[in-house]
């Protein structure tokens, strides 16, 4: 079976990109062909087919001309040399399907017109709430935000959801508008949503697509030798508001203390929680080993998001090592851990049930261990990378003996 498998970045930058070079892997290993389409970039890892990359493009550079910058705006809601590099690939390689993973902006939705026109197959996983928020995020001042959903998506310029600037606002809104009037998000096959929270939303923006959920996962064999209760509370993500960081340093300053805190990552606000938390440890970007003890070694992984995340990753790593998570209730989080079988949940944004939360945890050892086992029952049942490849081999194949 031959694969094209699409996404704007080929290097390790985010959560989708972490799916989407897992995804490439496992497929490989099945034994498919793997064809791969992206966006030149420096960073990039190899690949056969970077002759047919998408040449760079950089939305965040402020010194284009004028030109450019009308330019890069139409580039932005309609690639044209994506569309051309992209059918020059599928004219020589046949792929039975294309699948796409993070193609906005850069790559464009146009290109899944392309892929069906020359008869493929054609599955998107949605990693985010794109389809339904102009700025991806479903998050604006502090607050979740359903505006785009409910009504007009104009309210991402009304309310100027991209960096304060009404510019980049009207192109993201002008951009929504042609992908609804253009379709194409309606022509593709399959919409994959990692989680039903994510899938619901998705449906309410296109009622008569095949959206499927397949959910996230990772490989159950990891090496688990070290394991063991360090008596620390765990954070593993970026530093930012959305990610509920802040909340999190909050109400460790209302809880007993009786746990420290560790958290990894980088982000905007790193300094100011730096210079206003010395209580916690922070501990800057880890990876590698380093990272993997980090996790081995903690009582519990906390996610306190207070943006609708979709399949969080963090849950993940945490099942994986059989250690229990603390999490916000919110978007997808609910599905992957169930209160007080896996983990405790709390109220979003809330530090004092947060606090509540984390020092009932401390007084119960026992839970760690508990809820522990528990989480990796969970990680084996509903989230191994070997169900992930069960349940999308399958959705491949249901599509290929379609006619």
């Amino acid at each position: 079976m031959k694969i094209l498998l699409v996404n704007k970045f080929f290097f390790m930058k985010g959560g989708a990109e972490t799916v989407f070079f897992q995804e490439r892997e496992m497929l490989a290993r099945s034994g498919a062909t793997i064809i791969d389409f992206s966006m030149q970039h420096e960073k990039n890892i190899e690949s056969a087919f970077s002759d047919y990359f998408v040449s760079n493009v950089d939305y965040h550079d402020g010194k284009k001309s004028l030109l450019g910058s009308v330019k890069t705006a139409i580039n932005f809601i309609h690639n044209s040399e994506a569309c051309e590099k992209l059918t020059a690939l599928i004219t020589k390689e046949r792929p039975a399907i294309v699948h796409f993973h993070n193609i906005y902006h850069q790559l464009t939705p146009s290109i899944i017109k392309v892929a069906k026109s020359l008869g493929c197959k054609t599955v998107l996983t949605a990693h985010d709430t794109k389809i339904a928020c102009p700025s991806y995020t479903m998050y604006r001042d502090g607050h979740t935000c359903e505006a785009c959903l409910k009504g007009s998506v104009w309210n991402a310029f009304k309310y100027r959801c991209q960096e304060g600037s009404l510019f980049k606002s009207a192109l993201l809104s002008l951009e929504a508008t042609y992908q609804s009037l253009a379709k194409n998000y309606q022509a593709v096959d399959v919409i994959v949503s990692p989680s039903e929270f994510l899938a619901n939303i998705i449906r309410q923006k296109l009622p008569h697509n095949r959206i499927e959920v397949v959910v996230n996962g990772i490989d159950e064999h990891v090496e688990r030798n070290g394991v063991k209760d360090g008596r620390y509370i765990l954070y593993l993500g970026r530093l930012s508001v959305e990610k509920g960081v802040a909340t999190l340093a909050e109400a460790y300053q209302r809880s007993k203390q009786e746990m420290p805190l560790k958290v990894v990552g980088d982000g905007p606000l790193y300094n100011e929680l730096v210079a206003n938390y010395d209580n916690i440890d922070f501990l800057g970007f880890q990876s590698g080993d380093t990272l993997h003890t980090l996790i081995k070694e903690c009582s519990a992984v906390i996610v306190p998001s207070e943006c609708y995340e979709n399949c969080s990753m963090s849950v993940i790593e945490a099942m994986a090592y059989g250690k229990p998570i603390i999490g916000a209730n919110i978007g997808g989080i609910p599905e992957q851990v169930r209160e007080g079988v896996e983990g405790r949940l709390f109220e979003s944004g809330n530090p004092d049930s947060l606090a509540q939360v984390m020092d009932d945890f401390v007084q119960h050892p026992e839970l760690v261990v508990e809820f522990g086992n528990r989480a990796r029952h969970r990680l084996e049942n509903k989230y191994s990378l070997a169900r992930h490849e069960n349940t999308l081999m399958h959705l491949y194949q249901e599509l290929l003996s379609e006619k």
